[in-house]
């Protein structure tokens, strides 16, 4: 069931309080939440998995001969709004802002095949709805401790050099500490000690097309009401690095940008399993509008950004993640 985030945040405090085992996820706004204990849940309402959690039943097997198109918008499109980005970014309105497409796509594979298909850490299909394989961790929760791990810096692996090119470019090292210290400011908020104890690992994403490099890093610190999920968690939303900072700034400039409603595209899915709460970025995200399917995608902007390579990282990120 859908609340309202006034509902949200005592029904999730009280089942963790209980340890009852329950998935959420919210929409990128953080105004409203699905929420349901794990024994209630039904296949065709939703089916999930979490890192150690295995995939609900339903829909399996590999399609060998699967198909997957992608129309992007054009260049000339995304420039109007990477330009509007960036304007606000150099007279000082935002440091950084995530600027996020929808393009059309055409598969082969329903929404509960690209589930079955897909491979990554955070997996989510909402009925027919959408569909979410998200590779990005939000928070895990253990006890009184909060990890988190912004995901930000993607690369084509086939490049020569990839991985050095992409640690030492001076963009990519100036968007990666922004949201660094975005999020280890959300998270002192609500934890103390917060520090960075991994800073810019590298991960390998195989996709339908290519194999991607993406840099993140490993943020720890301790709660100080470590009962209080549903305010810990929301104080946090929207996410840092699928929104950018300063935070309310930077919002009002994705909505004049994108000129649309992310809805839940970028809202964060949560699996407690009575013990610990694990949470993903729900980005990797394809979505049936009457009957057509959209995925979104997108990346950080930075007044240093080149559009040409913005484009082309939004067009990289459109895929089916394959094992």
């Amino acid at each position: 069931m859908i609340y309202q985030r006034a509902e949200a945040i005592p029904l999730l405090n009280k089942l963790y309080a209980e340890k009852i085992p329950f998935v959420c996820f919210t929409d990128f706004l953080a105004e409203k939440a699905w929420i349901k204990p794990t024994d209630e849940i039904q296949a065709d309402e939703l089916r999930y998995q979490f890192p150690n959690q295995p995939a609900t039943p339903g829909t399996s097997g590999f399609k060998n001969d699967f198909s997957f198109d992608k129309k992007p918008v054009s260049y000339a499109n995304f420039k109007v709004a990477f330009d509007e980005v960036v304007h606000q970014l150099k007279i000082g309105n935002s440091y950084l802002t995530n600027l996020t497409f929808r393009t059309p796509v055409t598969t082969n594979l329903t929404l509960d095949e690209i589930f079955a298909q897909s491979q990554a850490l955070y997996r989510i299909r909402y009925k027919n709805d959408f569909v979410v394989f998200s590779p990005e961790t939000f928070v895990r929760i253990e006890k009184d401790k909060i990890y988190s791990y912004p995901m930000k810096g993607t690369i084509d692996a086939s490049v020569p050099n990839a991985k050095d090119i992409i640690m030492e470019d001076h963009k990519e090292m100036s968007e990666h500490i922004t949201i660094v210290d975005l999020i280890r400011n959300d998270l002192s908020q609500i934890a103390s000690k917060v520090n960075v104890t991994k800073f810019r690992f590298i991960s390998e994403i195989q996709t339908t097309y290519k194999k991607l490099l993406q840099v993140s890093s490993e943020i720890v610190g301790t709660l100080q009401n470590p009962r209080d999920l549903g305010n810990n968690l929301f104080s946090l939303l929207p996410a840092g690095s699928i929104s950018g900072a300063p935070k309310n700034q930077t919002l009002e400039i994705i909505h004049n940008a994108e000129k649309e409603s992310r809805n839940f595209f970028t809202g964060i899915c949560g699996h407690f399993d009575g013990n610990t709460f694990d949470s993903g970025v729900m980005i990797r995200f394809i979505e049936n509008k009457d009957g057509k399917l959209y995925f979104r995608s997108g990346g950080g902007i930075t007044a240093l950004s080149d559009p040409e390579k913005e484009y082309q990282e939004m067009i990289d990120k459109v895929y089916v993640q394959v094992s």
